[in-house]
């Protein structure tokens, strides 16, 4: 289990859930089930902490719940089990669809009322995920808001994209990133602190909330046993989910709130998402990188605000 403390949240809001056979840690201010409820989904290497600053606003309005995804924050960080390698007990095959089933059976579980999924980078295929999969179990989302959505660019089905000489020594990278001793090693030179503030300065091109408090979320998480087995697990992902592929399928309402600024995510190809039929808005900040959500939320929040009231009036309005 992990050491991460919750400075961001009261004690009272830390709940655990047990998914299968691992420990999901969650928080929520009150899951009363007599509101909506809003589920937020972080990204790769974050947490729930992560919407630190979004919990409190979007709770003056509905039910609330942010979750560790397991192999992240205070969640379980188990083995990971590769395409082609032997499970071992408890171990696991990190991937989107295993985050959606999370968040499906948390949802499923726990929430009786209509929900709105909002992710976070590649929080936000997990959501798509997670929505296309309540669609086909007959209870539907009333929406999910994608915030910088994760676009996987090194996917094997956009390997045509890349350049000729990534395309050769494709190959030799992943073969390479398989290997536990090298991602073990990989990963203990960027869990530090001083790597992950000038990540976080990175993804954050005008600076604001790379403090104290989130890269010492971020870096107590790293200190886990188990979890560079979730960073060896996502670096392998080359053939999964893309989010293009998804919302074409979909039926539930998408909105996408995006920083124009983003380093990781071009804002222009996410901007062609918007002739997909279920994108009903795309909100582009200007100047905000990819955490818009911390980086900017006297901004962001307004938006969340907006897009979600409308998601559950549309839903209860087809509901009448």
């Amino acid at each position: 289990m992990s050491s991460v403390s919750t400075p961001c949240y009261p004690e009272s809001w830390l709940q655990s859930w047990a998914w299968q056979s691992y420990q999901v840690r969650y928080i929520t201010p009150d899951l009363s089930n007599t509101k909506p409820t809003v589920v937020l989904i972080h990204g790769f290497g974050a947490c729930k902490e992560h919407w630190r600053h979004n919990v409190e606003t979007l709770a003056s309005n509905w039910d609330v719940v942010a979750l560790d995804l397991v192999g992240f924050g205070s969640s379980a960080k188990p083995k990971a089990c590769l395409d082609g390698e032997t499970p071992e007990p408890g171990s696991l095959r990190y991937g989107i669809d295993g985050w959606a089933d999370q968040v499906v059976a948390f949802v499923t579980e726990h929430v009786k009322t209509p929900v709105v999924l909002v992710g976070n980078s590649i929080g936000g295929v997990v959501a798509l995920t997670a929505a296309q999969k309540l669609e086909r179990e007959g209870q539907s989302a009333a929406g999910v808001v994608l915030v910088d959505c994760a676009q996987r660019a090194i996917d094997d089905k956009r390997v045509d994209e890349q350049p000729f000489g990534r395309r050769l020594s494709r190959p030799l990278l992943k073969a390479l990133v398989r290997k536990r001793w090298l991602t073990t090693a990989l990963f203990r030179s960027l869990a530090r602190p001083t790597v992950i503030r000038a990540v976080l300065k990175q993804a954050y091109p005008t600076g604001g909330n790379v403090d104290d408090t989130l890269v010492n979320i971020l870096y107590n998480a790293t200190q886990d046993s188990g979890a560079g087995e979730s960073f060896r697990g996502f670096i392998n992902l080359f053939n999964d989910r893309l989010a293009p592929d998804v919302l074409k399928e979909l039926a539930t309402p998408v909105s996408v709130i995006w920083g124009s600024s983003d380093p990781w995510e071009p804002v222009e190809e996410a901007q062609q998402w918007q002739a997909i039929s279920c994108v009903q808005s795309f909100d582009s900040l200007e100047g905000l990188g990819h955490c818009p959500h911390d980086e900017a939320p006297e901004r962001v929040n307004p938006l969340l605000l907006k897009r979600i009231h409308s998601m559950l009036n549309t839903q209860a309005e087809h509901a009448a």
